[in-house]
């Protein structure tokens, strides 16, 4: 008879000892055991854990290896949000900013934190009487994606804290997870010898690989994790420095690169420090962040309605390089616009294998006098794909072959035009153009539009490449094909069934995500608010002149031409049709906001920069509510120029050009004391 207690007390021995072992390994760098020893172990806990599951700890050190199935990913809302920082490129808006934290702290004395800014995922985890019990994304910054058993994959990661006597029994910590360079790299060469798209940088392969439905594969990346925040519902620590101390005595991975600096000068040494030598780590970085130490002090810096006041992230110049032009590609758009996409031969750059980059469009080949054989020099910086910025014309062939740019769409032999005034070349057949036709689809399935649960990208091409699809309102008619979706390879029962549960539920996304996501050329989100706050219904957006369509803040001549010429062509309104038909939101719900005063009535404003104590649109809805107008654009008609940090010197010096007012957020504010938000 097997002796139970015996059992228990076994596994609980092995996943201590393999927790400690995991820690000196990843933590100290020690090897304490054999890596053939520490898999026996490993292996016996999982072989016990299967016959005796009712005694596997929670936080088993078998979890690393996955093997979790998640069909899809809840979203919870953040206890605390996850506020991007402001950035900037220069030293001299460092200047501004320490000078700013001076002004705010009245004199009184302070440090800054720097640390390196890591190039991953932004990742809020949630440890409960020292036990990880959540791992959550950053998402929109209020809720993110829910990745805890993907998390739980990540071997610097403990599952369970050591315990501390400072330890509060309930925290989160902040961190990136990352992909090692050499991961990457290794990721990218398989994938090429398998013939498939190449990653583009270790944050996007940390990104989708945290969204990877089964853990095993998660497990397989060799994802990391540093530390570097922490929250509680109360202040546990004096400052932030002294956090970071405990976090990494706790067991959490807390990189040593981070330094306390005691003026401006001292934070731009750091910089300076790590501007060649971040090179040399093994982990993306692309910058420094610096942070007011104190957390006191903090408190009393506060927020925008963007970002802390007490800290700033600066970003490193670009990094070039030199390499050969091997070929061009053109990409069609969901506009018809055509891109011109340079294939290199491949060159390092900035911690990845460079082997296309951007040349945006025909203007940029001819400026750049670009010919097939050039050495080129290519930049990049925060991009997806890096830029021909140049070229070597010392180095240039003799056999140098001018680039010819296509006259007909590369995808249906349309063709091309180019409209007055314009960049871009575009095939005019947006009808029968596949890659037009199947781009609109998938940028209304998109997570900024309808956000269809269960129809992404690859899945709605897949279907628009079947012919079961050709434009949105094709989608709702989906559950008649029930029958043959659900023979389709990759598909099966419950993905089909999740599908149409998605495509019921996007039938209450607001209106101006659907205006957003029927692609007019355009109206992207912001312009999409503006229109349906403005008309309120799909009807009288579709009824509006240009002229009409003008008027609306932040429209513009161009916008309203665009909008006015899609809502002529029959087909856009049988779109429109078929979609109401179908039940999607054609109008916003609810009431209008009610006016609060007529203080600003007859006057026009333009806002531009950052604000302190409101956002933008906060801003936009308080000039509203008042009776204002807004513009986007300043003329000799422009009552006031609103202006915030970082506003563009070209609008000041219009500004006063024109002897157009120019005011800060609080003069604004006490133009509507009385009838402000």
């Amino acid at each position: 008879m097997t002796d139970l207690f015996a059992v228990q007390d076994k596994i609980r021995a092995l996943t201590e000892r393999l927790h400690y072992l995991n820690h000196q390994y990843y933590q100290n760098d020690v090897s304490e055991v054999p890596d053939q020893e520490f898999d026996r172990m490993l292996h016996e806990l999982q072989d016990l854990e299967k016959q005796y599951p009712e005694y596997a700890q929670p936080n088993s050190p078998t979890q690393r290896v996955g093997g979790t199935i998640t069909k899809q990913f809840p979203t919870q809302e953040h206890r605390y949000p996850m506020l991007s920082l402001a950035n900037t490129y220069s030293e001299a808006d460092l200047r501004e900013f320490d000078e700013r934290v001076q002004r705010g702290l009245e004199g009184a004395e302070y440090q800054y934190v720097c640390e390196l800014k890591f190039d991953g995922v932004a990742m809020s985890l949630t440890y409960e009487n020292g036990q990880l019990t959540r791992g959550v994304t950053r998402g929109d910054g209020t809720r993110g994606d829910v990745v805890t058993n993907n998390v739980r994959t990540i071997k610097t990661l403990p599952l369970h804290l050591r315990p501390a006597s400072d330890q509060p029994a309930d925290f989160e910590v902040r961190g990136e997870v990352f992909m090692p360079l050499s991961v990457f790299n290794d990721l990218n060469a398989e994938r090429e010898q398998n013939g498939e798209p190449l990653l583009a940088n270790p944050r996007n392969a940390a990104s989708g690989t945290l969204k990877l439905q089964d853990s095993a594969l998660v497990a397989a990346r060799r994802l990391r994790f540093y530390a570097y925040s922490f929250l509680s519902s109360r202040r546990d620590f004096p400052t932030h420095s002294a956090a970071l101390e405990a976090l990494k005595r706790w067991g959490l991975p807390v990189s040593d690169t981070w330094r306390l600096c005691g003026s401006i000068e001292q934070v731009l040494e750091f910089i300076h420090h790590w501007d060649k030598r971040r090179f040399e780590l093994p982990v993306a970085t692309d910058g420094i962040v610096i942070k007011v130490d104190d957390l006191r002090q903090q408190e009393l810096l506060g927020f925008t309605a963007k970002s802390p006041r007490w800290a700033i992230a600066y970003k490193y110049p670009a990094e070039a390089g030199r390499t050969r032009l091997l070929r061009i590609e053109y990409n069609v758009g969901r506009t018809g616009a055509v891109t011109p996409v340079a294939h290199l031969e491949p060159v390092p750059l900035a911690g990845t294998v460079v082997k296309r980059a951007s040349v945006h469009n025909a203007n940029q080949i001819a400026a750049l006098d670009l010919r097939l054989g050039d050495m080129v020099f290519v930049e990049k910086g925060g991009e997806i794909i890096p830029k021909i910025t140049g070229v070597d014309l010392l180095a240039r062939p003799a056999d140098a072959q001018p680039i010819a740019y296509p006259t007909t769409c590369p995808a249906c032999a349309t063709p091309l035009v180019r409209p007055e005034g314009e960049a871009h070349y575009r095939c005019p057949n947006e009808r029968g153009c596949a890659p037009q036709l199947k781009s609109k689809l998938e940028h209304y399935v998109s997570r900024k539009a309808l956000n269809i649960d269960g129809l992404g990208a690859e899945t709605v091409g897949r279907f628009f490449d079947l012919g079961l699809v050709r434009t949105a309102a094709d989608l709702y008619d989906l559950p008649q094909r029930r029958d043959e979706l659900v023979n389709l390879d990759r598909l099966g029962e419950k993905s089909v069934q999740r599908m149409f549960a998605g495509l019921e539920t996007s039938k209450e996304v607001p209106f101006d995500r659907v205006l957003f996501g029927l692609g007019i050329r355009y109206v992207g989100e912001t312009v999409a608010e503006k229109l349906a706050a403005h008309y309120r219904t799909i009807d009288a957006i579709l009824g509006a002149s240009a002229a009409e369509l003008a008027a609306v803040p932040e429209v513009g001549g161009v916008i309203a031409d665009s909008v006015a010429l899609w809502a002529q062509d029959p087909a856009n309104r049988e779109l429109v049709a078929r979609l109401q038909a179908a039940g999607v939101q054609m109008q916003l719900t609810g009431e209008a906001p009610q006016p609060l005063s007529d203080r600003l009535n007859s006057l026009t404003f333009v806002l531009s920069g950052v604000f302190e104590q409101h956002s933008r649109e906060e801003l936009e809805q308080i000039i509203e509510r008042n009776g204002g107008k807004l513009s986007s654009s300043i003329s000799k008609k422009l009552s006031y120029l609103v202006a915030g940090d970082k506003m563009g010197p070209a609008k000041r010096e219009k500004a006063t050009a024109l002897k157009v007012p120019i005011i800060g957020e609080t003069d604004l504010l006490a133009m509507v004391s009385d009838g402000g938000l």
